[in-house]
Order: structure tokens, then sequence, then C-alpha cells
């Protein structure tokens, strides 16, 4: 018993007690490789398409997440994907 007390010791009683909680919010850490190669793949779709290639369910999704996948990359990348993603979406709604 004393050898399983002294283990969870290790750890710390509070830390285990974290990684066992819940109601703790989930942290995503993301990839910068991936979102931007993610980026990279949306803007190419939408630069290829006449009209939105997306159902409007996706394209509230993508309005949504393509200014949180950039808060990923360096400042400069991220603005300027940002830039090319949305000014992809204006020309497309305008088609």
């Amino acid at each position: 018993m004393d050898m399983a007390r002294n283990q969870l010791d290790l750890f710390g009683a509070e830390e285990q007690s974290e990684l066992l909680d819940e109601d703790a919010p989930t942290v995503y850490h993301g990839d910068p490789d991936r979102v931007r190669a993610r980026l990279h793949k949306l803007i190419a779709e939408a630069r290829s398409a006449e009209t939105l290639p997306w159902d409007q369910d996706s394209v509230r999704l993508y309005r949504k997440i393509v200014p949180q996948m950039v808060l990923w990359l360096p400042e400069e990348e991220a603005a300027q994907l940002k830039f090319e993603f949305e000014a992809e979406m204006v020309r497309l709604k305008a088609a």
C-alpha cells in the first residue's frame, strides 16, 4: 500500500484530480503545419470554384473557424491567409 501511495504522490493528488475532472475545459493545441495545409486547401477549393462550393452550413462553419484557425500561425501569415479566404468568399457570394 505504501508503494501505491508513493506513486500517487509522484504525480501529486491535485494534478491527478484535474486529469479526471470531466468539467475541465478541453484545450486544443493546433499544429501550425496541419492548420496551414487545411487553410491552403480551403482557399484553393474556393479559388477553383465559380460559385460557392459548399452548402450554407459549411460556409457558416468555415467563416467561423477560419479566424480561429489562423491564430495558430505567425501573425503576418495569419493575416494573409485570412484575407485570401475572405476575398474568395466575397467573390463567390457575388457570383
